[in-house]
């Protein structure tokens, strides 16, 4: 099994590639491949054929997954993208921002 470190929920910011610097929300998380979708990077344009009478069909553009690796999570005290840490053990265990030691959520 792979891990990601990052959730569904999180705030990123894209580290590396054509969309480096833009920030979202990861929508998805795909543990089995180590890829997320995040919202509003990574645009690709989609051929979508109608599926049903009345429905429309055309170019419609949506987010495409990028490699985990390439986004980094954004603290939410400090705003700037950071590693993260762990502290506690167990039920206890939290996430926390390896800069100012905030914790997420």
């Amino acid at each position: 099994m792979n891990k990601v470190h990052v959730k569904t929920g999180d705030e990123v910011i894209v580290i590396n590639g054509k969309n480096r610097g833009k920030k979202g929300k990861v929508l998805e998380v795909s543990p089995k491949e180590g890829k997320v979708i995040v919202e509003g990077v990574n645009i690709v344009t989609k051929h979508v054929k109608p599926r049903q009478m009345g429905e429309p069909g055309g170019l419609i553009k949506a987010e495409s997954a990028l490699y985990a690796d390439k986004v980094q999570l954004v603290c939410p005290k400090c705003g700037q993208a950071t590693r993260v840490g762990h502290d506690g053990q167990g039920k206890d265990k939290k996430r926390v921002c390896k800069k100012c030691g905030a914790k997420f959520e």
